[in-house]
């Protein structure tokens, strides 16, 4: 059967398990801004994965893409069957405007929750009041075009489910680029203890692992602060952090009153996420999560689908989807010590932490797209598919697998 000719048109980050898995399942094209397509290091990773794809690089800052990816959507969107953009936002505006006028479905993500994200740079002292409000109105401007311009939105859980509800009222269940369990599996002792080495990590040490990216809706002091109480109070514990802002995170570290941070606080680059990110949650002895807002929380699926305690805050969709299978404390809490004891306790509650890993809350990958490809086409390109087993798997491509879900979701 023919693969859908699909466009993927993305203005801001995107993960390149994404879009390997987008090539397995379409005759893909990616366009994106020349700029930070190479700073981003994308282009590197789409490169070396060798899935097959077209890309349109646009150059120029943010104006002038606008302006030039506006001008090639209007003279190509008809040469494809779908076009998807991610979020709801300035970088779609073009895609949903162009894909209305010129008769082309045009698909739309959310995988996080705009007006909460935006509201964080306000409680983090980084914009005032006014700002706050003149930015918020732009945003809900922004989803209200986007997704009544839409012919569908897809979110990444129920959380995010209700906010898109709010601006579009077509609304699909969508995984972004799931969890591979076979890369994220349940580790041994010994495994555990050679990804240590591997990496050269101290192999005596516990462990705390913060694997996201350091930005203003993350809250990567509560997570220092806690482990430096931990180490006050008897555990010795290193505190890891992987990330294209990991020197961020190391400057914040420094900048709180603790003794010798540099022997216990690491911070290193970015590494693969399809070949080398597993290694780390598999060494570490928690996961550490601490969001002011959070859409979903993928990684905290990837660190349970290892087999790892997390630690995390209950808000956005970690609020919705982790409890019974995490530790979670209330955002902002001025009693640190919470966190800490969750962590301490989080090492005792191996058993269940593998379910999360294989149940449908990870089983969603780009398989959920493809599917709604086929609604928003009709249902002619594609018969109906039914899944039975959760170990049944979908592969989008030589270099990756995704555990599709149970029949019936």
């Amino acid at each position: 059967m023919p693969k859908p000719k699909l466009l993927f048109f993305v203005e801001g980050f995107t993960d390149i398990r994404f879009v390997t898995g987008l090539a397995g399942i379409a005759d893909l094209t990616l366009c994106v801004p020349e700029g930070h397509y190479r700073s981003s290091g994308l282009r590197d990773r789409v490169t070396a994965s060798g899935a097959q794809m077209a890309v349109v690089e646009i150059p120029g800052g943010r104006l002038s893409f606008q302006a030039r990816s506006f001008g090639w959507l209007w003279r190509r969107a008809r040469q494809f069957d779908v076009i998807l953009s991610q979020e709801l936002l300035r970088g779609s505006l073009n895609a949903t405007v162009v894909g209305a006028l010129r008769g082309t479905p045009a698909i739309t993500t959310m995988a996080l929750d705009p007006v909460a994200y935006f509201r964080c740079r306000h409680t983090r002292g980084q914009i005032g009041t006014l700002a706050r409000i003149g930015g918020e109105t732009i945003i809900r401007v922004l989803m209200a075009i986007n997704g009544r311009l839409s012919t569908t939105c897809l979110v990444l859980g129920k959380y995010l489910q209700e906010v898109a509800s709010a601006c579009c009222s077509r609304t699909d269940s969508w995984g972004y680029y799931g969890v591979d369990t076979h890369a994220f599996a349940p580790a041994s002792a010994a495994e555990r203890l050679a990804a240590r080495r591997k990496w050269g990590l101290p192999p005596d040490k516990f462990i705390v692992f913060l694997s996201s990216r350091i930005s203003h809706e993350k809250d990567p002091e509560t997570v220092i602060r806690a482990t430096a109480l931990a180490r006050a109070r008897g555990l010795d514990a290193l505190l890891l952090n992987l990330s294209g802002g990991f020197e961020q995170f190391l400057s914040i570290a420094r900048s709180l009153p603790f003794k010798d941070v540099d022997e216990w606080v690491i911070g290193r680059d970015a590494v693969h996420p399809m070949t080398e990110v597993p290694d780390f949650f598999k060494a570490a002895d928690v996961v550490a999560q601490a969001s002011l807002a959070e859409g979903l929380g993928l990684s905290t699926l990837e660190a349970l689908a290892c087999g790892t305690p997390v630690v995390a805050t209950e808000v956005g969709g970690m609020a919705a989807t982790l409890p019974g299978f995490a530790r979670l404390v209330p955002p902002g809490d001025s009693e640190i010590d919470t966190l800490r004891q969750r962590m301490l306790g989080a090492a005792e509650k191996h058993g269940d932490t593998r379910a999360v890993g294989v149940s449908a809350l990870t089983g969603q990958g780009v398989d959920s797209l493809l599917r709604a490809i086929d609604t928003v086409l009709g249902g002619e390109l594609y018969p109906p598919v039914r899944f039975g087993s959760l170990d049944k798997d979908f592969q989008t491509s030589p270099k990756l697998r995704f555990t599709l879900p149970v029949e019936g979701w």
